[in-house]
């Protein structure tokens, strides 16, 4: 089995929910430091132009979106399970809503003058500027991870506060008794407002809540060493994509071998172009050459992406 592959940067919130997830489950694994903002060549080349992070690469397969990936590799190393089957709806629906609606209030709460000051501290005022270009580039004409700051804290005070009564009444994490990837989505959030050491009192009025965040920080991130951009690409380069599904929702209006672009429905709607190989009510897998990888899959979780004809 080729390793994994994350092409991640360290202050990126959802990567630090992969990394744990990867300690989590006591994976060894590979981490390629991507820019923090365009252009990234190196992980282009992999996916065809997927703008967010983090993504993971297990050989010639690219898998795009925490969602996917957090489900592939629980699917690699079910123990400890991130989907338990007595609490599997509730676990997935709650990640989706924290991972959206929370991660949003958590930006718009961590972004105040106080937080960037702390968290882009060591960064010129040039690149400052690049970072919030880059970002506003994200978000394009949308208002994806942007709320007015009242609001921002209202949501994040209310459900840290849910969060407390919960513990207090015995339930240890988030989408009930058992772990679950809901815990991996909730701790991202705070994760990235504790970042802004200024803000980082957020969590004092909840200390329930913090006993918590501690627990799931002691999983660590695994094992892992550092790689560069092109060991990764020579990977790829070097393996052939892993047996795929073939399966084509009838009635969806394509078919196998279909020229198809992919393109997130929120933010960063960057479309990814290729021929499509499955579409089902879970994953969207397409083939890609590329020079310097290979012929590569690269997949993507159905929810929230957009599957349209090429041109």
């Amino acid at each position: 089995m080729p390793d994994i592959i994350l092409h991640q940067y360290a202050t990126s919130p959802f990567s630090e929910k992969v990394r744990l997830v990867l300690g989590a489950k006591g994976l060894s694994w590979c981490a390629v430091e991507i820019p923090p903002i365009m252009p990234k060549p190196d992980v282009t080349a992999l996916t065809g132009g997927y703008r967010r992070t983090p993504v993971m690469q297990i050989g010639a397969d690219i898998y795009c979106d925490t969602a996917l990936i957090c489900a592939v590799l629980d699917r690699m190393a079910p123990n400890p399970p991130l989907y338990p089957s007595f609490q599997a709806a509730q676990s997935r629906i709650m990640a989706a809503w924290l991972d959206s609606a929370l991660f949003t209030a958590a930006v718009t709460y961590a972004m105040q003058p106080a937080g960037v000051q702390s968290m882009l501290a060591h960064l010129s005022p040039a690149q400052v500027q690049a970072f919030m270009a880059d970002r506003k580039a994200m978000r394009g004409d949308t208002n994806a991870l942007r709320m007015p700051l009242p609001e921002a804290a209202a949501m994040l005070h209310e459900t840290l506060g849910s969060l407390q009564q919960q513990f207090a009444a015995g339930v240890q994490h988030v989408a009930g008794p058992e772990l679950s990837i809901a815990d991996f989505s909730l701790f991202h959030c705070l994760w990235f407002v504790r970042r802004a050491t200024a803000l980082a009192a957020l969590l004092d009025g909840y200390p329930l809540v913090k006993t918590w965040y501690a627990r799931m920080q002691a999983y660590g991130h695994g094992k892992l060493r550092v790689i560069p951009s092109e060991s990764a690409l020579a990977d790829a380069y070097d393996h052939d994509p892993l047996p795929h599904d073939p399966t084509i929702i009838p009635g969806a209006g394509f078919a196998a071998g279909d020229a198809v672009t992919v393109t997130p429905t929120d933010y960063a709607k960057d479309p990814v172009s290729g021929l499509l190989l499955t579409l089902t009510e879970h994953v969207v897998t397409i083939r890609r050459q590329d020079a310097r990888a290979g012929a590569v899959n690269v997949h993507f979780p159905r929810q929230n992406y957009h599957v349209q004809a090429a041109g």
